[in-house]
């Protein structure tokens, strides 16, 4: 297992102005502290979504990624294993298994922490700023696959159902 150590640079203080916003997979990400922040240690993204927002099935190469929900309800599938998170509700999915989200409420608000950091900077090249996002046509499946690769990203599998 691969720890991520050491202490940061600088102190980063942040607000909205200057947190990124894009559209992503049908839902809005703001990168809350990214990549260029944390030295490569971390990256926080907040999610806000509609019911069926989503991702396909996929597995990271190099990070871990936690979900904290903060409003709403996420199914979150992992090595075959199905579970509702609700509000206050956590899911630590590691590097290297095959997971997938989808919002089955309503609407969800819900954190993503990626250690280390480098799943920001795929939002980053795949998301499009949200007044540009009704202008621009989504990736197709293999194009979205061929970035995630790119970011030690593998696809395996489609979108989950809500």
């Amino acid at each position: 297992m691969t720890y991520v150590t050491g202490s940061f640079a600088k102190p980063v203080i942040t607000d909205p102005s200057t947190q990124p916003l894009v559209e992503f997979l049908g839902g809005l990400v703001r990168t809350r502290l990214g990549a260029t922040d944390t030295d490569g240690g971390f990256a926080i993204l907040e999610h806000t979504g509609g019911r069926g927002y989503g991702s396909p099935v996929h597995l990271h190469d190099n990070d871990e990624e936690t979900f904290l929900v903060l409003d709403g309800t996420l199914r979150v599938e992992v090595g075959g294993d199905v579970r509702s998170v609700g509000s206050g509700g956590l899911a630590l999915l590691p590097r290297g298994l095959a997971h997938g989200f989808v919002v089955t409420s309503s609407e969800a608000r819900f954190l993503t922490v990626h250690t280390p950091s480098g799943f920001d900077r795929f939002v980053t090249e795949v998301g499009v700023a949200p007044e540009y996002a009704a202008d621009t046509a989504p990736l197709s499946p293999e194009e979205l696959t061929r970035v995630a690769a790119g970011h030690g990203i593998q696809i395996v599998g489609p979108p989950l159902m809500p």
